[in-house]
């Protein structure tokens, strides 16, 4: 696979450190935290969508070597 866009890097840590944020909340803080982590999910998605049909290429296998690239230079931040 061709080198991985730092901007789809950029959005996967993103939206995973607006889903870590959601440990420990109940209630309406929940509720407004799973929407920001939402909100940013779907940044990442959208971008993964765009930069797989521009090049061609598998969204699936783009999408997961994103977020291996991610995870393997990162620790969970939800742990």
């Amino acid at each position: 696979m061709a080198d991985i866009p730092d901007e789809l890097v950029r959005l996967e840590r993103s939206a995973e450190a607006e889903r870590a944020k959601l440990a420990g909340l109940c209630g309406a803080e929940y509720d407004a935290q799973w929407q920001a982590w939402r909100r940013a999910a779907e940044a990442f998605q959208a971008a993964v969508t765009e930069q797989s049909a521009r090049e061609g290429m598998s969204r699936y296998e783009l999408e997961q070597a994103v977020k291996r690239a991610v995870r393997r230079t990162e620790e969970d931040p939800a742990r």
